[in-house]
């Protein structure tokens, strides 16, 4: 398991690593900061993606073991995202907050994306066991917050695209699947209790 969490950790920061190769030897074409952007924002969507992932994957492979992933990864999605917005800020509006401003008012995809920013903000904050314990059931109402985070993030891919839908319809069928786990367990777990209800009659 140890070894496993090692590969994750390298595996998690290799896109960082390709994208400063890339941006350092001049591949990523015309507009190398749009590229940076787009592949930084990508990543943190895969990254909260495999996170929310986790939990299918304990129920289809019958093992608590892959729970222990979800923090990491959610943590992984949350960092790439926040270098995307970092690098929006940098290299486009040159941290002029008045202008980010205006920007979040004027474009609707970017007002999507800031909220699922801002409602990340306090999963991370709470992310570790200390909080969880502290929180007790709300931590789990609170994380469940990661779902509302993936659609604004899905909707704010799918904006920005503008004409090309074919990469964020991708992703956008890896989240239906995993909201269909969800549901489906959720649902059987409903019929489950009402089986085992004792008849009181």
């Amino acid at each position: 398991m140890k070894i496993l969490k090692v590969v994750i950790h390298f595996g998690a920061w290799l896109p960082l690593i390709w994208l400063a190769y890339a941006a350092y030897s001049r591949q990523l074409g015309g507009d190398p900061q749009e590229a940076v952007l787009h592949e930084l924002g990508l990543f943190g969507l895969i990254f909260l993606l495999l996170s929310l992932s986790m939990t299918p994957a304990k129920m289809f492979y019958k093992s608590f073991a892959w729970v222990r992933f979800r923090r990491m990864l959610g943590l992984y999605g949350a960092f790439y995202l926040s270098l995307h917005l970092l690098v929006y800020l940098a290299f486009y509006l040159h941290f002029d907050f008045a202008e980010l401003a205006a920007e979040i008012i004027k474009r609707p995809y970017i007002t999507v994306g800031m909220v699922a920013f801002f409602l990340l903000l306090p999963l991370v904050v709470t992310s570790t066991r200390a909080a969880q314990r502290r929180l007790g059931k709300r931590w789990k109402k609170l994380h469940q917050l990661a779902y509302i985070i993936t659609v604004l993030g899905l909707v704010h891919f799918i904006w920005q695209s503008k004409s090309d839908l074919n990469e964020p319809m991708l992703y956008v069928l890896w989240a239906g699947l995993l909201f269909g786990a969800r549901w489906f367990k959720k649902h059987q777990n409903i019929n489950i209790a009402k089986v085992s209800k004792p008849d009181n009659s």
